[in-house]
Parts: C-alpha cells; structure tokens; sequence
C-alpha cells in the first residue's frame, strides 16, 4: 500500500502546481529548464544544498554557510524538482509591481536618482542592445514620450504607462 500513497501523495503535490506551466510563455519555461539543469549540478532532477554550494562556487562564491545553503532549500515545501522550481518563480513573480521591477531597471541608467535619462542615452542603448528597435520604433516614442527642453526622459512616466495604459 505504501507506493500508492506516496504515487498519490506525488500527484496531489504536482496537480495542486501543473498550473504554474501557463503563468510562463514556452520561451520562458525553456529558459528556467535551462537554469534549473545548470543548477542541479549533480543531474539528478533535485536541486539540493550540494547543488547549491557547487553552482554558487562556480560563481565565485566560496564560503556559503550551511544555514543559507538550507534556507534557501526550505523555500521549497519538499523536494525542489523542475515544477517545484517553476512553481517558487512563479509565486515570487506573482507578488512582485511590475511597475516597481521596471522603474528599478531605468534606477540603475540613473544614478543621481533624478528621475530623468538622457534620449541620447536611451536611443543608443535602445538602437545597439539587445533586442534593438528600428528607427521607427524610435520615432514612435520620442512621440509618445517627447524629452523635455534639456533633452531629458522620465523614465517614471513611461513605466506608468506601460504598466498602467495610457488613460490610466
């Protein structure tokens, strides 16, 4: 009788979370397969506090005391397989303001916490990074967002309305 509740016990555990799949795109969940695999350094499908030492000393990482090493484990309500994983993302994305989390990525083009980025600075990140945009793209929204007389962008404004909308 005992493999059949544990079997039972496993199906609840992973039915109560099977959900967590579409709060994520495809890419996305692709990507944090990808980062589970490289964290689960000895590939047995479970990240434990030995996964953990080894990736973190990968990143330079040496001296990690246990304590932290099993605070992060016990984030986890049991054993931390892939939809575990996805599902801890998942409920630490749920809490987060999208418009803090966006407003928190201009803070740091902006280091005297003004408030305001140079368009020059904005379009030559925006044109050579990354996803670049088109010279239309850029057109599109210095007109939505013109820079005022000093050439200047608030960054603010434009996260309220990707967050918001415009009529927000």
């Amino acid at each position: 009788m005992a493999p059949k509740k544990a079997k039972k016990r496993q199906q609840q555990g992973e039915g109560g979370s099977s959900n967590v799949f579409s709060m994520f795109e495809q890419s996305q969940i692709q990507e944090y397969k990808e980062a589970f695999t490289i964290i689960d350094q000895n590939r047995d499908s479970i990240i434990s506090k030995d996964d953990l030492r080894d990736v973190l000393a990968t990143m330079g990482q040496l001296n990690v005391k246990n304590e932290e090493l099993e605070a992060m484990v016990k984030e986890a309500s049991g054993p931390i397989n892939f939809t575990v994983f996805l599902t801890m993302f998942g409920e630490k994305l749920k809490g987060a303001d999208p418009e803090d989390a966006i407003v928190s990525a201009f803070k740091v083009l902006d280091p005297e916490a003004t408030g305001f980025i140079k368009k020059e600075f904005i379009e030559e990140l925006l044109t050579t990074q990354c996803d670049r945009f088109t010279a239309e793209e850029m057109t599109n929204l210095w007109a939505a967002f013109p820079p005022d007389v000093a050439g200047n962008i608030d960054y603010k404004q434009i996260c309220y309305v990707i967050t918001h909308g415009e009529g927000g």
